[in-house]
């Protein structure tokens, strides 16, 4: 699994989002607000929540009251869900793969020694993501932005 930047923006988009409707309930945000907080570039961006409305993690208005809010709760949406939608699987190659499997060139693939570690490093990594709730994510970003807010008042 590599995290790429699509993968990195869903999620630096996904707390913009989350913070807004946690901050003003049923409220849209507007695609340049995402791009200017978090400083994606609009056009990748646009494509970004096409990919994580189309997954079902974002709900979409059109329209110049339009914009885009979370399609259900920070607490039911994982890392790992996005991460797969961006990114795809999360097996760090294919033959441990729960949803993208291909069969690896080793002659016993049950006794691969290379297999069996990966597998264990691909359960690892979804184990972590998979329980790694979206509001989790925006509670941390939320902590360290009134920690930075704070020092910065006490720096005068």
């Amino acid at each position: 699994m590599r995290l790429s930047k699509k993968g990195e923006y869903a999620v630096r988009a996904l707390v913009e989002i989350g913070f807004e409707s946690h901050v003003r309930p049923n409220s849209l945000i507007q695609i340049s607000t995402v791009a200017q907080r978090t400083n994606i570039p609009e056009k990748f961006l646009e494509q970004i929540l096409l990919a994580l409305r189309n997954g079902g993690v974002l709900k979409s208005k059109r329209g110049v009251e339009g914009g885009y809010s979370l399609a259900k709760g920070p607490d039911e949406i994982t890392l790992g869900e996005v991460i797969r939608l961006l990114d795809g699987p999360l097996a760090p190659i294919p033959c441990v793969s729960k949803t993208a499997y291909e069969p690896c060139s080793c002659p016993e693939e049950e006794s691969c020694g290379l297999r069996i570690a990966m597998q264990q490093v691909r359960d690892a990594i979804a184990t972590i993501l998979d329980n790694y709730k979206l509001s989790r994510v925006i509670q941390e970003v939320q902590k360290h932005r009134a920690s930075k807010t704070t020092a910065w008042q006490f720096d005068i």
